[in-house]
């Protein structure tokens, strides 16, 4: 994670907050917890922690409203899709580390 491009995107286009952050000294890595509501994620600029490419699930109880609030937040370069996954509608979004985060609202199957 590189702290100056992920944590705006998460909190300005994402709508998550800040719980908390650590840096082990000056210069150290930083790691830090966002949440939004229910949603809990850590994030690391630790070397061994970085891993572009991975997903990431989230269950959200609406995920039609999640959609609407990043899409009013969302920039020209943003573009949120949704998916009509088997276990329930899901939210898409890239994050800048190339991860994919995945907002799922659990269907009748999931």
């Amino acid at each position: 994670m590189a702290a100056d491009v992920t944590l705006p995107f998460d909190i300005d286009r994402l709508g998550f907050t800040v719980s908390w952050e650590h840096r082990c000294g000056p210069g150290a890595p930083l790691y830090v917890r966002v949440s939004r509501g229910d949603i809990v994620l850590h994030l690391s600029e630790h070397p061994g922690h970085r891993t572009p490419g991975n997903v990431v699930r989230a269950p959200v109880a609406d995920v039609d409203r999640l959609r609407d609030d990043v899409h009013v937040r969302a920039d020209g370069r943003m573009r949120p899709g949704g998916l009509d996954a088997p276990d329930g509608p899901t939210l898409e979004v890239v994050d800048p580390n190339g991860n994919v985060l995945r907002f799922a609202q659990p269907g009748a199957g999931g």
